[in-house]
């Protein structure tokens, strides 16, 4: 079993949280191997929700940026690929809808989960835009 509980993202163990995304395979596109910047990622997140198994394992994150009103863009869903498939994601969204309660969740889904969101309550959007910073452009 798991426990989901709200943190810091600027207290968490950064080599932790790096293995967790590693072996969720988020690592493929979040910029763990750049610690700095990883860092930053972590703290600037102002609702971070995560899950720990019995032993105190850190086996799923869910980060976020919320306004606590309007919007919460949760920008990282990871779970340890071990325990995909038994609900740590589910808890985790759950976790991050009650902490921001009036707010609308909206995420931008890795291509191997697309497929996951609608069975979990997500509707698709078609209207969403990205556009990359300018040091990955250049």
């Amino acid at each position: 079993m798991w426990k989901c509980e709200q943190v810091i993202g600027g207290a968490l163990n950064v080599e932790e949280a790096a293995a967790l995304y590693r072996a969720s395979t988020l690592a493929e596109r979040r910029p763990v191997e750049d610690t700095q910047r990883f860092t930053r990622m972590l703290a600037g997140a102002n609702l971070v929700i995560v899950a720990r198994d019995e032993d105190g394992r850190l086996i799923g994150i869910s980060r976020s940026i919320t306004d606590g009103a309007y919007s919460t863009y949760l920008s990282d869903l990871a779970v340890d690929s071990a325990y995909q498939g038994k609900g740590v994601g589910k808890d985790l969204i759950r976790a991050t809808r009650e902490a921001a309660p009036q707010a609308k969740l909206i995420l931008l889904a890795a291509p191997a989960a697309v497929d996951y969101y609608p069975h979990v309550g997500f509707t698709a959007h078609h209207s969403a835009w990205t556009m990359d910073g300018p040091a990955a452009r250049a």
